[in-house]
């Protein structure tokens, strides 16, 4: 809420702030009145401090600057020129208090409004709030999700030992002979649209896998056939949604250079093998082994995430929005938060925003609209399990605050200081219960029987 922030300062007025009283009115929506007075003892320390921060800047006759006494001051000027001052100091915690005693919890910057500001007597105020909608929650204990299989077959076993034999093939030159696909080729190439050069569109001796598909698609297509020292003109189309907006659509030529022409030469299957890849296996049997444990770990894992998503989807389709509408200003919020840990995760590998939007040829627009579509769901989602941690009075301990900020730390290499000035315990504290509460819900889930996904599946059919 910057309009609150914007209000803090330095002075902490919690040690004696008292909110009279607060009260909220539901309106249409998720809109609301909250109506809170500030007790007349909190609002005469505020004076106190507001003119302390006022008369330092004071010169009047006969003082010092900055000694003025506060009689004179009221005298010459008025108490009430100090109340707005006032109001700034104490309103933040006054507004935090009322929200606490009303039991709302805003989602947007409050429109605050003064009702009273008598003399002596309680000041009140009116704040124009847009609050969080109520969930009401169906069935989330006990979803059926389909059924995951953690089955590792031969065929599988076979498929990842191929890769295997890929990444360790050696390529060798074919001397005199056509580039097929799947072969590299070693060109250089310079492209132009319209017979203009354009940024990216050139480079010397370029190693390129024939079917990799990481050129304009026609591009690798049209050097299939030729040997090394031919040139090739290749022509293509820049797609409509290629990520340099001023060539989009846009048709190019590209004079291309092919220097060499390699081929994959793959390593027989066998025990070498198998030592060449992993050190601590002494035959080919044992990497088939080894391999094949690896291959149902990572099922057992995916399966676990493929359920406990289709449980936590399930529960938030369940789910109601009571008033049917998430505010606007929630999901705005969402957007920003995804695109700040997306260009966070940029800034990682070096690249500032600035450059990143130069490089996809992007703006900051693009980006909202990008993160935007899934932001409903993404909101429903977090108030779907805010409800579950209620509904279960599901808690964090102690204990569960050390171990994550233990976990944090490994994970972010940081020291645990470092993680627990960061991030507050009540940060920690409903981070865990939330993920206690997708714990729940996946661990209560009911995966499919082999009879019931049959008939799903063939139902499907029949609806195409």
């Amino acid at each position: 809420m910057q309009f609150i922030r914007s209000l803090v300062t330095n002075f902490n007025w919690r040690n004696f702030l008292m909110v009279a009283k607060a009260e909220f009115a539901k309106k249409e929506g998720n809109q609301g009145e909250l109506t809170f007075s500030i007790a007349n003892e909190t609002i005469q320390k505020g004076l106190d401090q507001a003119f302390t921060k006022t008369r330092k800047q004071l010169n009047v006759p006969g003082f010092r600057k900055g000694k003025v006494p506060r009689a004179i001051f009221n005298q010459m000027y008025g108490e009430e020129s100090l109340y707005n001052d006032a109001l700034n100091i104490v309103l933040p915690d006054a507004y935090s208090k009322a929200v606490e005693e009303a039991g709302i919890t805003p989602v947007d910057q409050p429109q605050v409004d003064v009702k009273s500001m008598e003399k002596g007597k309680d000041w009140v105020l009116k704040a124009d709030v847009t609050v969080a909608p109520e969930i009401k929650l169906g069935e989330y204990k006990g979803v059926t999700v389909p059924k995951q299989s953690t089955t590792v077959t031969a065929k599988q076993v076979n498929e990842e030992l191929e890769k295997m034999r890929q990444q360790q093939a050696e390529l060798v030159l074919k001397e005199g002979k056509a580039a097929e696909k799947g072969d590299t080729v070693v060109i250089d190439f310079d492209g132009s649209v319209d017979g203009n050069h354009f940024d990216g569109g050139k480079a010397d001796n370029y190693s390129l896998e024939l079917g990799s598909n990481s050129f304009i698609p026609g591009f690798e297509d049209q050097l299939i056939g030729h040997k090394a020292d031919e040139d090739v003109q290749v022509k293509v189309t820049f797609p409509k949604d290629y990520q340099a907006k001023d060539l989009q659509g846009k048709e190019a030529i590209f004079d291309v250079k092919i220097h060499e022409v390699k081929t994959k030469e793959l390593p027989d299957l066998d025990d070498e093998f198998a030592k060449d890849v992993d050190e601590d296996v002494d035959s080919l049997e044992e990497l088939k082994a080894k391999t094949k444990d690896r291959l149902k770990e990572e099922k057992k894992t995916a399966a676990h995430d493929a359920v406990e998503d289709a449980a936590i989807n399930a529960a938030v389709d369940n789910a109601e929005v009571i008033g049917g509408k998430i505010p606007d200003a929630m999901m705005d919020e969402d957007i920003h938060r995804q695109m700040d840990q997306y260009l966070a995760q940029m800034a990682q590998q070096g690249i500032n925003p600035e450059t990143y939007y130069k490089i996809t040829g992007t703006t900051e627009d693009d980006l909202h609209k990008q993160f935007a579509p899934d932001a409903e769901r993404r909101v429903k989602t977090n108030l779907v399990l805010e409800a579950v941690v209620d509904a279960e009075k599901i808690e964090a301990t102690d204990k569960d605050v050390d171990g994550e900020v233990k976990n944090l730390a490994g994970q972010y290499n940081m020291e645990e200081s470092a993680v627990r000035s960061a991030l507050t315990p009540d940060m920690l504290k409903h981070d865990i219960a939330i993920k206690k509460a997708v714990d729940l819900i996946a661990d209560n889930a009911k995966q499919e029987t082999k009879k019931a996904a049959a008939k799903k599946s063939d139902d499907e059919k029949e609806d195409k």
